[in-house]
């Protein structure tokens, strides 16, 4: 049995914020930051439904560290 991955509320907000970019489909984004199109819609749901309440959770460090570090890489290719 695997276990769930936990992602900061802060990453959550970036990744949806980045989803929201013009141009720019959930599925990149899940591409680039290595998770499922359908985790950004149930986000997006939650965020919609709960306003900013929606993402309590504090996540970990890495997270935050593996987004930034990919947001790096894809400005540099």
């Amino acid at each position: 049995m695997t276990r769930k991955k936990r992602y900061s509320a802060e990453f959550k907000r970036e990744a949806l914020r980045r989803a929201n970019e013009e141009g720019v489909t959930d599925v990149l984004v899940a591409e680039e930051l290595g998770i499922n199109a359908r985790q950004l819609r149930r986000w997006r749901q939650a965020r919609a439904i709960d306003g900013d309440k929606a993402f309590p959770g504090e996540g970990n460090a890495k997270d935050k560290e593996l987004m930034l570090l990919k947001r790096k890489l894809a400005k540099v290719e």
